[in-house]
Protein backbone atom coordinates (compact mmCIF):
# COMPACT_ATOMS: atom_id res chain seq x y z
CA UNK A 1 0.00 0.00 0.00
CA UNK A 2 1.21 3.66 -0.49
CA UNK A 3 0.02 7.08 -0.92
CA UNK A 4 -0.54 9.02 -4.42
CA UNK A 5 0.01 12.47 -4.71
CA UNK A 6 -0.90 14.05 -7.96
CA UNK A 7 1.01 17.58 -8.16
CA UNK A 8 -0.11 20.16 -10.57
CA UNK A 9 -0.30 17.70 -13.58
CA UNK A 10 -1.19 19.28 -17.27
CA UNK A 11 -1.61 17.62 -20.43
CA UNK A 12 -2.44 18.92 -23.62
CA UNK A 13 -2.49 17.64 -27.29
CA UNK A 14 -1.10 20.12 -29.46
CA UNK A 15 -3.33 23.41 -28.89
CA UNK A 16 -6.14 21.46 -26.88
CA UNK A 17 -5.76 21.78 -23.38
CA UNK A 18 -7.30 18.13 -21.98
CA UNK A 19 -5.58 18.51 -17.72
CA UNK A 20 -5.38 21.88 -16.54
CA UNK A 21 -3.39 21.45 -12.91
CA UNK A 22 -4.64 18.61 -11.33
CA UNK A 23 -3.60 18.29 -7.81
CA UNK A 24 -4.79 15.16 -5.58
CA UNK A 25 -3.45 13.97 -2.37
CA UNK A 26 -4.99 9.98 -1.77
CA UNK A 27 -4.09 8.25 1.46
CA UNK A 28 -2.86 5.30 2.45
CA UNK A 29 -5.80 2.84 1.68
CA UNK A 30 -7.64 5.36 0.38
CA UNK A 31 -10.32 5.32 -2.52
CA UNK A 32 -10.59 7.57 -5.16
CA UNK A 33 -12.94 8.25 -8.15
CA UNK A 34 -12.36 10.11 -10.82
CA UNK A 35 -16.00 10.93 -11.66
CA UNK A 36 -16.99 13.07 -14.97
CA UNK A 37 -18.38 12.96 -18.42
CA UNK A 38 -17.16 11.46 -21.32
CA UNK A 39 -14.23 14.09 -22.46
CA UNK A 40 -13.51 15.45 -18.78
CA UNK A 41 -10.11 14.38 -18.49
CA UNK A 42 -10.55 11.30 -16.07
CA UNK A 43 -9.14 8.60 -18.31
CA UNK A 44 -6.26 10.45 -19.75
CA UNK A 45 -5.05 11.36 -15.92
CA UNK A 46 -5.69 7.65 -14.49
CA UNK A 47 -3.49 6.61 -17.95
CA UNK A 48 -0.34 8.92 -16.86
CA UNK A 49 -1.13 7.68 -13.01
CA UNK A 50 -0.20 4.48 -14.26
CA UNK A 51 2.74 5.68 -17.13
CA UNK A 52 0.79 4.89 -20.17
CA UNK A 53 0.59 8.42 -21.32
CA UNK A 54 2.84 11.28 -20.81
CA UNK A 55 2.00 14.28 -18.89
CA UNK A 56 3.12 17.99 -20.42
CA UNK A 57 3.94 18.94 -16.65
CA UNK A 58 3.88 18.23 -13.18
CA UNK A 59 4.73 15.52 -10.61
CA UNK A 60 2.90 11.45 -9.81
CA UNK A 61 4.42 10.55 -6.34
CA UNK A 62 3.96 6.82 -5.71
CA UNK A 63 4.83 6.09 -2.01
CA UNK A 64 7.12 9.23 -1.55
CA UNK A 65 8.50 7.95 -4.96
CA UNK A 66 8.44 10.25 -8.10
CA UNK A 67 7.57 7.94 -10.87
CA UNK A 68 7.79 10.40 -14.28
CA UNK A 69 10.82 8.82 -15.61
CA UNK A 70 9.90 4.95 -14.53
CA UNK A 71 8.38 2.40 -16.91
CA UNK A 72 4.63 1.48 -15.77
CA UNK A 73 5.77 -2.19 -15.31
CA UNK A 74 8.08 -0.73 -12.29
CA UNK A 75 6.00 1.44 -10.72
CA UNK A 76 4.27 -1.45 -8.93
CA UNK A 77 0.56 -0.97 -10.18
CA UNK A 78 -2.19 -3.04 -11.27
CA UNK A 79 -4.75 -2.02 -13.63
CA UNK A 80 -8.22 -2.95 -14.08
CA UNK A 81 -9.70 -2.56 -17.68
CA UNK A 82 -13.62 -1.99 -19.10
CA UNK A 83 -12.41 -4.55 -21.57
CA UNK A 84 -11.40 -7.35 -19.15
CA UNK A 85 -7.97 -7.66 -21.13
CA UNK A 86 -7.64 -11.49 -21.04
CA UNK A 87 -5.69 -14.17 -23.06
CA UNK A 88 -8.58 -15.63 -24.57
CA UNK A 89 -6.63 -19.21 -25.27
CA UNK A 90 -5.48 -19.18 -21.49
CA UNK A 91 -7.33 -20.92 -18.36
CA UNK A 92 -8.23 -18.87 -15.82
CA UNK A 93 -5.64 -20.09 -13.51
CA UNK A 94 -2.98 -18.94 -16.18
CA UNK A 95 -4.75 -15.66 -17.16
CA UNK A 96 -4.59 -14.72 -13.20
CA UNK A 97 -0.95 -15.80 -12.70
CA UNK A 98 0.47 -14.78 -16.18
CA UNK A 99 1.82 -11.25 -14.72
CA UNK A 100 3.84 -13.12 -11.64
CA UNK A 101 4.70 -15.88 -14.19
CA UNK A 102 6.61 -12.92 -16.57
CA UNK A 103 8.15 -12.01 -13.36
CA UNK A 104 9.60 -15.26 -12.79
CA UNK A 105 7.84 -16.19 -9.44
CA UNK A 106 8.36 -19.68 -8.37
CA UNK A 107 5.46 -22.24 -9.32
CA UNK A 108 4.18 -22.80 -6.05
CA UNK A 109 4.69 -19.21 -5.10
CA UNK A 110 2.31 -18.43 -7.92
CA UNK A 111 -0.31 -21.28 -7.25
CA UNK A 112 -0.51 -20.40 -3.91
CA UNK A 113 -1.43 -16.44 -4.59
CA UNK A 114 -3.47 -17.65 -7.66
CA UNK A 115 -5.65 -19.66 -5.30
CA UNK A 116 -5.89 -17.28 -2.30
CA UNK A 117 -7.18 -14.28 -5.49
CA UNK A 118 -9.92 -16.94 -6.55
CA UNK A 119 -11.25 -17.66 -3.09
CA UNK A 120 -11.07 -14.35 -2.31
CA UNK A 121 -13.29 -13.08 -5.22
CA UNK A 122 -15.37 -16.55 -5.25
CA UNK A 123 -14.22 -18.10 -8.71
CA UNK A 124 -12.16 -21.37 -7.46
CA UNK A 125 -14.42 -23.58 -9.29
CA UNK A 126 -13.61 -21.59 -12.54
CA UNK A 127 -9.80 -21.89 -13.05
CA UNK A 128 -9.73 -24.43 -15.12
CA UNK A 129 -12.29 -22.52 -17.16
CA UNK A 130 -11.13 -20.83 -20.49
CA UNK A 131 -12.37 -16.84 -20.74
CA UNK A 132 -15.31 -17.57 -23.30
CA UNK A 133 -16.71 -19.89 -20.90
CA UNK A 134 -17.28 -17.03 -18.75
CA UNK A 135 -20.14 -14.32 -17.80
CA UNK A 136 -18.94 -10.51 -17.81
CA UNK A 137 -19.38 -10.58 -14.58
CA UNK A 138 -17.19 -13.86 -13.80
CA UNK A 139 -14.71 -12.34 -16.77
CA UNK A 140 -14.30 -9.14 -14.30
CA UNK A 141 -13.73 -11.14 -11.35
CA UNK A 142 -10.87 -13.05 -13.48
CA UNK A 143 -9.39 -9.67 -14.19
CA UNK A 144 -9.26 -8.11 -10.48
CA UNK A 145 -7.73 -11.66 -9.50
CA UNK A 146 -5.37 -10.74 -11.99
CA UNK A 147 -4.31 -7.38 -10.12
CA UNK A 148 -4.81 -8.79 -6.75
CA UNK A 149 -1.81 -11.09 -7.05
CA UNK A 150 0.61 -8.70 -7.79
CA UNK A 151 -0.03 -7.49 -4.58
CA UNK A 152 0.71 -3.80 -5.48
CA UNK A 153 1.29 -0.06 -4.30
CA UNK A 154 -2.06 1.11 -5.68
CA UNK A 155 -5.11 -0.25 -8.57
CA UNK A 156 -6.08 1.45 -10.86
CA UNK A 157 -9.99 1.01 -12.11
CA UNK A 158 -10.72 2.06 -15.67
CA UNK A 159 -14.52 2.35 -15.85
CA UNK A 160 -14.47 -1.65 -15.09
CA UNK A 161 -18.51 -1.97 -14.83
CA UNK A 162 -19.42 -0.25 -18.08
CA UNK A 163 -19.81 -3.68 -19.94
CA UNK A 164 -22.01 -5.56 -17.08
CA UNK A 165 -25.95 -5.06 -17.25
CA UNK A 166 -27.58 -3.47 -14.52
CA UNK A 167 -28.21 -6.20 -12.24
CA UNK A 168 -24.32 -7.24 -12.45
CA UNK A 169 -22.96 -3.64 -12.48
CA UNK A 170 -24.40 -3.60 -8.57
CA UNK A 171 -23.32 -7.05 -8.04
CA UNK A 172 -19.69 -5.92 -8.78
CA UNK A 173 -20.13 -2.24 -7.08
CA UNK A 174 -20.38 -3.96 -4.17
CA UNK A 175 -17.60 -6.92 -4.58
CA UNK A 176 -15.12 -4.03 -5.52
CA UNK A 177 -16.17 -2.79 -2.41
CA UNK A 178 -16.07 -5.58 0.15
CA UNK A 179 -12.39 -6.19 -1.54
CA UNK A 180 -11.21 -2.50 -0.86
CA UNK A 181 -12.27 -3.43 2.74
CA UNK A 182 -10.40 -6.49 3.22
CA UNK A 183 -7.44 -5.48 1.01
CA UNK A 184 -6.83 -2.24 2.05
CA UNK A 185 -5.23 -1.10 -1.23
CA UNK A 186 -4.96 2.23 -2.32
CA UNK A 187 -7.22 2.78 -5.50
CA UNK A 188 -8.05 5.54 -8.42
CA UNK A 189 -11.14 4.26 -10.26
CA UNK A 190 -12.63 6.31 -13.02
CA UNK A 191 -16.13 5.79 -13.30
CA UNK A 192 -19.20 8.59 -15.13
CA UNK A 193 -21.45 6.61 -12.41
CA UNK A 194 -22.15 9.23 -9.61
CA UNK A 195 -23.51 5.84 -8.06
CA UNK A 196 -20.51 4.08 -8.21
CA UNK A 197 -18.90 7.40 -6.69
CA UNK A 198 -20.84 8.15 -4.05
CA UNK A 199 -20.73 4.14 -2.69
CA UNK A 200 -17.28 3.56 -3.52
CA UNK A 201 -15.03 6.36 -2.71
CA UNK A 202 -13.27 7.86 0.47
CA UNK A 203 -12.83 10.51 -2.06
CA UNK A 204 -14.36 11.95 -5.26
CA UNK A 205 -13.21 14.35 -7.93
CA UNK A 206 -15.55 15.37 -10.03
CA UNK A 207 -13.66 16.72 -13.24
CA UNK A 208 -15.29 19.28 -16.22
CA UNK A 209 -13.06 20.42 -19.26
CA UNK A 210 -10.08 18.58 -17.50
CA UNK A 211 -10.23 20.98 -14.68
CA UNK A 212 -11.44 19.36 -10.80
CA UNK A 213 -14.85 21.19 -9.97
CA UNK A 214 -14.72 19.85 -6.70
CA UNK A 215 -13.11 17.04 -4.34
CA UNK A 216 -14.31 16.12 -1.55
CA UNK A 217 -15.97 13.27 0.60
CA UNK A 218 -18.75 11.90 -1.15
CA UNK A 219 -21.24 13.25 1.52
CA UNK A 220 -19.88 16.43 0.49
CA UNK A 221 -20.18 16.51 -3.09
CA UNK A 222 -24.08 15.96 -2.63
CA UNK A 223 -24.64 17.82 0.28
CA UNK A 224 -22.60 20.86 -0.27
CA UNK A 225 -21.77 21.00 -4.22
CA UNK A 226 -19.32 23.56 -5.11
CA UNK A 227 -20.97 24.83 -8.13
CA UNK A 228 -23.78 24.10 -10.13
CA UNK A 229 -22.26 21.95 -12.47
CA UNK A 230 -21.26 19.41 -9.67
CA UNK A 231 -24.83 19.89 -8.80
CA UNK A 232 -26.40 19.32 -11.86
CA UNK A 233 -23.87 16.01 -12.39
CA UNK A 234 -24.94 14.52 -8.79
CA UNK A 235 -28.02 13.11 -7.92
CA UNK A 236 -30.60 11.08 -10.09
CA UNK A 237 -32.82 12.54 -10.98
CA UNK A 238 -30.94 15.81 -11.09
CA UNK A 239 -30.86 18.70 -8.98
CA UNK A 240 -33.53 21.08 -9.50
CA UNK A 241 -33.00 24.76 -10.43
CA UNK A 242 -35.20 27.85 -8.86
CA UNK A 243 -34.86 31.49 -10.25
CA UNK A 244 -35.62 33.93 -8.44
CA UNK A 245 -34.70 37.00 -6.33
CA UNK A 246 -33.05 37.15 -2.70
CA UNK A 247 -34.84 39.39 -0.57
CA UNK A 248 -34.66 40.17 3.83
CA UNK A 249 -38.35 40.53 5.93
CA UNK A 250 -38.74 40.25 9.45
CA UNK A 251 -39.38 36.43 8.88
CA UNK A 252 -36.48 36.30 7.44
CA UNK A 253 -34.86 35.47 4.21
CA UNK A 254 -37.32 34.80 1.03
CA UNK A 255 -36.65 34.15 -2.46
CA UNK A 256 -39.17 35.70 -4.66
CA UNK A 257 -39.42 33.46 -7.88
CA UNK A 258 -41.83 33.71 -10.76
CA UNK A 259 -44.76 31.69 -8.74
CA UNK A 260 -44.81 33.14 -5.97
CA UNK A 261 -42.47 33.42 -2.48
CA UNK A 262 -39.97 30.58 -0.68
CA UNK A 263 -39.47 31.40 3.07
CA UNK A 264 -35.53 30.12 3.45
CA UNK A 265 -33.36 28.39 6.33
CA UNK A 266 -30.48 30.46 5.59
CA UNK A 267 -29.49 32.55 8.55
CA UNK A 268 -25.72 33.01 7.10
CA UNK A 269 -24.79 36.50 6.57
CA UNK A 270 -22.30 35.38 3.62
CA UNK A 271 -25.43 35.83 0.99
CA UNK A 272 -26.18 39.40 2.31
CA UNK A 273 -24.15 40.82 -0.60
CA UNK A 274 -26.92 39.10 -2.91
CA UNK A 275 -30.08 40.37 -1.26
CA UNK A 276 -31.76 42.12 -3.97
CA UNK A 277 -30.01 40.27 -6.47
CA UNK A 278 -30.57 37.15 -8.40
CA UNK A 279 -29.58 33.79 -7.18
CA UNK A 280 -30.25 30.00 -8.15
CA UNK A 281 -31.86 27.41 -5.54
CA UNK A 282 -30.83 24.50 -5.93
CA UNK A 283 -33.26 21.74 -4.54
CA UNK A 284 -32.80 17.95 -4.88
CA UNK A 285 -35.91 16.09 -5.96
CA UNK A 286 -35.81 13.79 -2.97
CA UNK A 287 -36.12 17.42 -0.47
CA UNK A 288 -39.62 18.03 -1.71
CA UNK A 289 -43.18 16.43 0.13
CA UNK A 290 -46.42 16.48 -0.58
CA UNK A 291 -47.83 19.94 1.96
CA UNK A 292 -48.30 23.86 2.18
CA UNK A 293 -46.81 26.17 3.89
CA UNK A 294 -44.14 29.15 3.45
CA UNK A 295 -41.64 26.82 2.24
CA UNK A 296 -43.55 25.20 -0.56
CA UNK A 297 -43.85 25.42 -4.17
CA UNK A 298 -47.43 25.15 -6.29
CA UNK A 299 -47.82 24.39 -9.71
CA UNK A 300 -49.07 22.46 -12.25
CA UNK A 301 -48.16 18.61 -13.17
CA UNK A 302 -46.51 18.35 -16.08
CA UNK A 303 -45.44 14.74 -16.17
CA UNK A 304 -45.60 12.09 -13.95
CA UNK A 305 -43.21 8.98 -13.94
CA UNK A 306 -43.75 5.91 -11.58
CA UNK A 307 -40.43 3.36 -10.99
CA UNK A 308 -42.02 1.31 -8.32
CA UNK A 309 -40.50 2.53 -4.95
CA UNK A 310 -40.83 5.97 -6.17
CA UNK A 311 -43.10 8.38 -8.30
CA UNK A 312 -41.36 11.20 -10.57
CA UNK A 313 -43.63 13.96 -10.88
CA UNK A 314 -42.68 17.18 -12.52
CA UNK A 315 -44.34 20.06 -11.91
CA UNK A 316 -44.15 23.40 -13.61
CA UNK A 317 -43.58 26.17 -11.20
CA UNK A 318 -44.20 29.18 -12.93
CA UNK A 319 -42.29 28.08 -16.25
CA UNK A 320 -39.65 26.35 -14.27
CA UNK A 321 -40.21 22.74 -13.94
CA UNK A 322 -39.32 21.52 -10.68
CA UNK A 323 -38.97 17.29 -10.12
CA UNK A 324 -39.85 15.32 -6.79
CA UNK A 325 -39.37 12.24 -5.87
CA UNK A 326 -42.25 10.72 -4.10
CA UNK A 327 -43.58 7.65 -2.45
CA UNK A 328 -45.25 5.46 -4.95
CA UNK A 329 -48.93 6.31 -3.16
CA UNK A 330 -47.96 9.83 -3.76
CA UNK A 331 -49.35 9.92 -7.26
CA UNK A 332 -51.47 13.54 -8.34
CA UNK A 333 -53.45 13.09 -11.42
CA UNK A 334 -51.70 15.12 -15.02
CA UNK A 335 -52.95 18.50 -15.41
CA UNK A 336 -53.71 18.74 -11.40
CA UNK A 337 -52.55 21.47 -9.18
CA UNK A 338 -49.78 20.01 -6.76
CA UNK A 339 -47.90 22.12 -3.77
CA UNK A 340 -44.45 20.49 -2.61
CA UNK A 341 -43.19 21.68 0.55
CA UNK A 342 -39.60 21.70 0.49
CA UNK A 343 -36.81 20.77 3.27
CA UNK A 344 -35.22 24.39 3.08
CA UNK A 345 -32.17 23.90 5.18
CA UNK A 346 -30.73 21.50 2.47
CA UNK A 347 -31.29 24.18 -0.24
CA UNK A 348 -28.05 25.35 -1.91
CA UNK A 349 -27.93 28.87 -3.30
CA UNK A 350 -25.81 29.64 -6.22
CA UNK A 351 -24.39 32.77 -8.19
CA UNK A 352 -26.29 32.56 -11.57
CA UNK A 353 -23.67 33.86 -13.34
CA UNK A 354 -20.45 32.18 -11.91
CA UNK A 355 -22.44 29.09 -11.03
CA UNK A 356 -20.26 29.10 -7.77
CA UNK A 357 -22.20 27.91 -4.25
CA UNK A 358 -22.79 30.72 -2.30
Amino acid sequence: MATLAIKSIRKSFGTVEVLNNINVDLEDGGFLVLLGPSGCGKSTLLSIIAGLETSSGGDIVIGGRNVNAIHPKDRNIAMVFQSYALYPTMSVRRNIGFGLEMRKVGADERDTAVQQAADLLQIGHLLDRKPGQLSGGQRQRVAMGRAIVRDPDLFLFDEPLSNLDAKLRVEMRTEIKRLHEQLGTTTVYVTHDQVEALTLGTQVAVMKGGIIQQLAHPETIYDRPANMFVAGFIGSPTTNFLRGTLARSDGGLQLHHAAGVLLLDRTNQDVDAYVGREVVAGIRPETLMVGEGSAALSGRVDVIEPTGPDTMVVVNVGGQMITARLGPKDRPATGATMSLSVDTAAINLFDPVSGDRI
